[in-house]
């Protein structure tokens, strides 16, 4: 028998599906692009504010829990005093609990903006994922539309500031009511329709997916897919159908407003849906945003489950190349709309709301196909290289490194291996560094350094055909005096850049 100990397994580094790690790149570009919004944001007079990424599971709405563990969308645990927590799904349920505990306390209108990771225990694939983030701005407290027609605004001068031209984008305008309107003149009101209202709302939310002809199956008998599932339809006859897809199909409301109205003539709340989709088109317009920029558009069916009046969204207008090669709009990167519902389930007394959300994932991949991200110049750092490990070496070493960063410029000491100072070069030019200091005994005994301009160090390379001409042009090292540092390395950072602007020159 064999007494030796097994050797442990190595345990294989694997990410979770679903998630992503994000590059240094990633991150910069998220980082201005935030900046970017929030400063749109700050000048609307909106202030920010941060919920936790854990809430009560109860708290989250349409994830009750059903079941012993509620696992539906949402990642969950048991806290030790046996109360379900989930991981938040999005950003506007745990404002809404923030409101309802701190309403006291709270200004109203209170209008507030955040900006963080939400997460969906759903399956992952291809551009889907479990973690994502989302850039959120809502007004709680007001009740008239105005309030929704300055989101929209909100939305259009957002896409500006990042660089998205007119013309290349437009915010859609709907309203819940004007469909609760459709749905009751077809004979789909009161209490007792309530689940079959549920089925067109999400056979309607298809039409992106589906088409026109697909949700036309959903709202009358069902659908089958290709690999032959079948989904029960709505059950409405043919005129049901067509009333409502001539709703969700009208491309200008100005042509079809007065049949949209004719429509929903006599409703509960059709009628009051028209009028405030005719009111934020007149006050938008007011104030210069034309329907070039905002547009009152039926079409739009996102969320309609969920929203209990206007509803809009972001839209971006762009063809872009997808994964398959092929030339397609790049579509929607946020929406938002009227839940004057959610708050009131903690308060039990109506609290009016309005906001919307950015996908900051998709948002910064059309960025960057447009090339209005990233564009911001990060330079690496100096490299101080080390020729000496004691004390006395070090100190100065990192007293140099100091300086550059008291200076402005950023700077790191080498710490990995010094006794090797040919990796330590590797290790710069590897990283991108622009300029190597380098201080060896002869150096230190003088009183002076040796800095290498890397960049002008490569391109002389290139130019200089044997060892004897390199060592005879050495433009790219020079020796200073250690008082001069500062000074010499900032010249020839400045010198790069200016380079580097002629090289951008057409």
């Amino acid at each position: 028998m064999n007494d030796k100990q097994k050797k442990p397994q190595k345990l294989r580094a694997r990410l979770p599906r679903g998630f992503v790690d994000r590059s240094a790149g990633d991150i910069r570009a998220v980082n201005e692009m935030v900046e970017k919004i929030r400063k749109v944001y700050e000048h609307y007079g909106f202030d920010p504010v941060e919920t936790p990424l854990f809430e009560y599971t109860d708290a989250l709405g349409k994830f009750l829990p059903d079941a012993d563990r509620p696992n539906e969308g949402v990642f969950s645990l048991q806290d030790d005093d046996e109360q379900w927590m989930s991981l938040r799904y999005d950003l506007t349920a745990p404002l809404a609990r923030h409101v309802a505990e701190n309403f006291n306390e709270i200004q109203l209108p209170y209008r507030t903006y955040r900006a963080g990771y939400v997460f969906r225990n759903e399956k992952p694939g291809p551009g889907r994922f479990r973690q994502f983030m989302q850039f959120d701005a809502d007004t709680v407290g007001a009740p008239g539309v105005q309030a929704d027609a300055e989101m929209c605004m909100m939305m259009a001068d957002t896409l500006e500031a990042l660089g998205i031209q007119r013309g290349d984008y437009v915010i859609r305008v709907n309203n819940r009511k004007v469909l609760d309107g459709v749905l009751e003149a077809i004979g789909l009101g009161g209490e007792d329709k309530v689940g079959q209202r549920l089925n067109v709302l999400r056979a309607i939310d298809k039409m992106d997916k589906f088409g026109p002809d697909g949700v036309s199956l959903l709202l009358g008998p069902g659908r089958k897919d290709e690999s032959g599932d079948f989904t029960k339809g709505a059950g409405l006859d043919p005129d049901q159908i067509a009333k409502i897809l001539f709703f969700v199909g009208i491309k200008d409301y100005a042509d079809s407003a007065r049949e949209l109205a004719e429509l929903v003539a006599g409703t509960s709340k059709g009628g009051e849906g028209v009028e405030e989709l005719n009111f934020i088109g007149g006050l938008v317009a007011s104030a210069g945003y034309q329907s070039d920029r905002i547009k009152i558009d039926p079409s739009v069916v996102r969320g309609l489950e969920y929203y209990t009046g206007p509803v809009y969204e972001a839209e971006l207008l762009f063809d872009v190349t997808n994964e398959k090669g092929e030339k397609v709009v790049f579509g929607s990167v946020g929406g938002g709309g009227r839940y004057d519902g959610l708050v009131s389930r903690f308060m039990g007394q109506p609290v009016p709301a309005t906001g919307f959300s950015i996908g900051v994932s998709r948002l910064m991949t059309a960025l960057k196909n447009l090339g209005k991200l990233g564009q911001n110049e990060v330079l690496e750092p100096v490299l101080v290289t080390v020729m000496d490990g004691d004390v006395e070496a070090m100190g100065r070493y990192q007293r140099m490194t100091q300086e550059l960063r008291t200076a402005g410029i950023r700077a790191e000491m080498y710490q990995g291996n010094w006794k090797k100072f040919g990796n330590q070069l590797k290790y710069a030019d590897r990283r991108g560094c622009p300029i190597a200091i380098i201080q060896g005994g002869d150096e230190r005994a003088e009183g002076v350094v040796q800095i290498k301009d890397l960049i002008e160090g490569k391109r002389l390379s290139g130019e200089i055909e044997d060892n004897i001409a390199w060592r005879e042009a050495r433009v790219a090292q020079e020796t200073v005096p250690v008082s001069d540092l500062v000074a010499k390395v900032r010249e020839i950072l400045d010198a790069q850049a200016e380079d580097r602007k002629r090289a951008d020159r057409p």
